[in-house]
């Protein structure tokens, strides 16, 4: 008997994926727990094995095509196992193949150059809901469209999204007399889409800052020492703000559903810059690994996420956040929340500074740290303790022995 494949729900808050490639086509012998396709989430793009072993009947979803968490995208069974491909009306926009779309496409093609009709009636259920795609109603919430509006060029006068989007591509007003001026328009990718929904997510909590500036002359020193082996001033503050979060725990916690959860254990998240966007991979029990350890697992996660091969567990866990910008000239900035995690480190540039000692002016390396908190699960004292606790340790990193 044939196995439907559906569009499975590969971390917490995914709704939907595009497939990238696929790595089988019809007819191909699959066994399962074979790679069979690659999917683009909202985060990473990953191989996503077979769930039954066959014949690859039938392929659903065509290559680039947005397909929503839970809808059919092949059918694997024998070989000349006839294949039942009707699907319900919602599923054959966002699930079906290209070819089936075309004549929806040449529709719409035709109604770009035609003129409009004086009353057009509007494709209404018999509920009095606008007949529309959930992929066009998605794209017309996130653009502020009024789907009554639209002509649909679908099944029935159906809208589809390719009418949302031709609508959003349409200027509202034009100035009288004016050329009107073009602008080159870049679509969201889902990994960007993800990055403007957290931020606004992180844009609601009640945040605070506090700086402070660290001596790093003697952390500075130990790098020099294990310059050997690939470690950095970032896998240092890493291992010392590992050791800082366990003596001060309440910082590293989540805050959810009015609960404060606090870890036993330092999931530190670095914010990583790719091409797609920012990403924060996380490496694991930081306070029980060796600078060497930490640098070589730093190394080897940064260098998978600018490559686009994390997976979905390098990016989930985390309990404290870093984000150094030193490296670009950066001296001081604050880092945005990252949700649910209650703190996150902005890191600036080690720069030469004069400082006042024994009453004479000396040049020291001096690095700000700017904590960012969520005040719901942090008080600025238990916050300031914290970030005293971590430049103590950078400025003296014997003490973290």
């Amino acid at each position: 008997m044939a196995t439907e494949l559906t569009l499975p729900r590969l971390g917490q808050g995914m709704e939907a994926g595009t497939i990238v490639r696929w790595l089988k086509s019809e007819g191909d012998q699959v066994e399962k727990g074979e790679p069979l396709y690659e999917l683009d989430t909202e985060k990473v793009t990953q191989e996503v094995e077979a769930d039954a072993s066959g014949v690859l009947l039938k392929i659903l979803a065509g290559e680039g095509e947005e397909i929503e968490v839970g809808k059919r995208i092949a059918v694997i069974g024998e070989e000349g196992e006839e294949v039942t491909t009707e699907v319900d009306e919602d599923e054959q926009e966002e699930g079906s193949p290209a070819p089936a779309r075309e004549e929806e496409r040449e529709r719409g093609r035709e109604a770009e150059t035609k003129e409009p009709e004086a009353e057009t009636k509007e494709p209404m259920r018999a509920d009095g809901r606008v007949k529309a795609s959930p992929l066009a109603r998605r794209i017309a919430r996130e653009r502020d469209i009024d789907l009554r509006s639209l002509i649909g060029t679908g099944p029935e006068g159906r809208v589809v999204a390719e009418d949302v989007e031709r609508a959003a591509a349409t200027p509202a007003h034009a100035t009288a007399g004016a050329a009107p001026l073009e602008a080159e328009v870049q679509k969201l990718t889902s990994l960007r889409r993800t990055i403007a929904r957290r931020l606004t997510e992180a844009w609601q909590a009640p945040v605070f800052q506090i700086s402070m500036s660290a001596d790093m002359t003697r952390s500075v020193a130990l790098r020099e020492r294990l310059r050997d082996e690939k470690v950095t001033v970032t896998d240092v503050l890493t291992k010392l703000s590992a050791i800082a979060l366990l003596r001060h725990r309440e910082v590293n916690s989540h805050f959810a559903d009015d609960e404060l959860r606090i870890f036993p254990s330092a999931h530190i998240g670095l914010a990583v810059a790719t091409e797609r966007g920012l990403l924060v991979p996380v490496l694991r029990e930081c306070e029980r690994k060796s600078l060497v350890q930490l640098a070589a697992e730093r190394g080897e996660l940064v260098g998978r996420a600018r490559e686009g091969k994390l997976s979905q567990e390098d990016l989930e866990g985390g309990t404290f956040t870093i984000s150094n910008l030193g490296m670009y000239g950066v001296e001081q900035f604050i880092a945005v929340l990252n949700p649910p995690q209650a703190a996150i480190l902005a890191v600036g540039a080690i720069e030469e500074r004069a400082v006042a000692q024994d009453g004479e002016l000396i040049v020291r390396p001096l690095m700000s740290l700017t904590l960012t908190c969520d005040h719901r699960a942090i008080d600025g004292a238990k916050a300031s303790e914290f970030l005293r606790e971590l430049k103590t340790l950078l400025e003296e990193p014997g003490l973290a022995l």
